[in-house]
């Protein structure tokens, strides 16, 4: 049997330098639900269920006052197949150093609506104009706990993978990741925290050096979940009934304990 800390390691050759703040308590959650998934699926079949999706959204969309925040999650077509495209946060930043995220950020008064921060942040970032990025439909809207943010993630389809303009200021550098890797469930884990008094569920992939994690490692799961059609009833789902696919009949049937609620956490 692994050691306590043993559990936690990721693969050989996989897994980065970010620090991560797990509590005493911590345990293995479930497997990956996509564990028995076949084929990585097309363009247009992932197209197809997040435009058909049905993402879950919080009634408030602020937290403590601060604005929302909303994020791209760019997919490409490569000779691969479909890929995520992925920075790692500036290591001079005042939050989250160099942790993994999509590109965003809080919304502007001079923004529309979220997507339009959405879209800007990613100009801003990585220098992907909106005209070359083609908006299928959202994830699962998410509250975040430790820097608390209410987060809009949008889903955005690129013919090919761009040219980028990065901002160094915010982006210490850009990940390209196949959906075939993220597919992999020998790279993924469930923790459940213990944070006071409620239980949060944390998801990890632990890509070729570097751990995506947190709130970005949950809109990656609500993906995976939602294109490969395995959503699960995940009795840690707490006030958020999960995603949506076009298999699914209604929210993810979880039951978390009203005294021990789960959050995820970023």
């Amino acid at each position: 049997m692994a050691s306590a800390e043993q559990q936690f390691l990721p693969p050989v050759g996989r897994g980065g330098p970010q620090f991560i703040p797990r509590p005493d308590g911590t345990r293995i959650g479930a497997p990956a639900p996509w564990a028995k998934f076949g084929a990585v699926p097309s363009i247009d079949q992932i197209t197809a269920v997040i435009k058909q999706s049905n993402p879950y959204r919080p009634l408030d969309d602020s937290v403590d006052g601060k604005p929302p925040s909303a994020v791209l999650v760019p997919i490409s077509m490569t000779s691969k197949g479909p890929e995520l495209l992925l920075t790692r946060r500036s290591w001079t930043m005042r939050s989250h150093p160099g942790q993994i995220s999509f590109p965003g950020g809080r919304r502007d008064p001079e923004d529309t609506d979220l997507l339009d921060t959405a879209l800007r942040e990613t100009e801003e970032e990585i220098g992907i104009h909106r005209s070359l990025i083609t908006i299928v439909g959202e994830l699962d809207h998410l509250t975040t706990v430790s820097s608390p943010a209410y987060i809009a993630p949008y889903v955005g389809l690129l013919d090919s993978p761009p040219e980028l303009t990065i901002s160094e200021q915010e982006v210490d550098g850009v990940l390209h990741v196949s959906l075939a890797e993220l597919l992999d469930p020998s790279i993924y884990r469930q923790e459940l925290w213990p944070i006071g008094n409620q239980t949060a569920s944390i998801t990890f992939f632990e890509l070729e050096g570097d751990t995506l994690w947190g709130a970005t490692a949950r809109m990656v799961r609500n993906l995976l979940e939602a294109i490969t059609g395995t959503t699960t009833a995940d009795p840690f789902s707490g006030s958020n009934p999960g995603p949506r696919s076009v298999s699914d009949i209604g929210p993810s049937a979880g039951s978390g304990s009203a005294s021990a609620p789960v959050t995820d956490q970023d």
